[in-house]
């Protein structure tokens, strides 16, 4: 199977501490609420404060870090009302994004993840960090393929937050529930059939809601 092609390298030290923080915060390596200890983090990173700091304030812009009253940034902790508000406003946006993006998604993509999708539903060793990145690609997939920068902006900027709240609470660790919903959008961009996709979609979400809070 194809790879997706890797990111670009950072073009500045800035950049590259801002994805090396993103990633960690996303994938719960910096736990919600840990304090950010500049100076290790440059440290490990290997670049000096002058550009960790400027990571750090635009992550602190994009709301996942926050400034508690002792004036130190931590990583923001997302409550269950966070989370399902940012699942209501991509319930808004995604499924249109998925609409537009079914007749403009190549079909090398679309068949790559059929395949990785298939690969999953097989595999006598599944992991859950599989199931996370799929999970990941096929909506990147539509974020990035919908035609519309604004779109595009908007979700993955909605898109971390929910990821954020996932990681920090591990309440997914039951991912595969999901793999009928994934087939479907799946199907949808297959056929390059807008409202099936915008349709698929909009269940997709809906059935993320309902699981949630039948959980908590």
């Amino acid at each position: 199977m194809a790879k997706p092609p890797a990111p670009a390298e950072p073009t500045n030290l800035s950049e590259k501490a801002y994805r090396q923080i993103l990633s960690d915060i996303l994938d719960a390596r910096l736990a919600a609420g840990t304090p950010i200890q500049e100076r290790r983090i440059a440290e490990e990173i290997g670049v000096s404060r002058s550009p960790l700091r400027d990571a750090l304030g635009r992550l602190a812009g994009e709301g996942l870090l926050v400034r508690g009253n002792t004036g130190i940034l931590a990583v923001r902790a997302l409550s269950l009302q966070d989370y399902l508000q940012t699942l209501e406003m991509r319930a808004l946006v995604e499924p249109a994004a998925a609409s537009l993006a079914a007749t403009a998604v190549a079909a090398a993509d679309v068949a790559r993840l059929e395949a990785e999708m298939a690969r999953l539903e097989t595999t006598d060793d599944l992991q859950e960090t599989d199931l996370l990145r799929f999970d990941d690609d096929l909506h990147a997939l539509i974020a990035t393929h919908c035609g519309n920068p604004f779109m595009t902006r908007y979700l993955q900027d909605m898109r971390r937050y929910t990821t954020l709240y996932e990681r920090q609470t591990k309440w997914r660790a039951t991912l595969h529930v999901d793999n009928g919903e994934h087939r479907e959008i799946l199907t949808a961009l297959s056929l390059r059939a807008p409202d099936q996709a915008a349709g698929a979609m909009r269940r997709h979400l809906s059935g993320i809601r309902r699981r949630v809070l039948e959980r908590f």
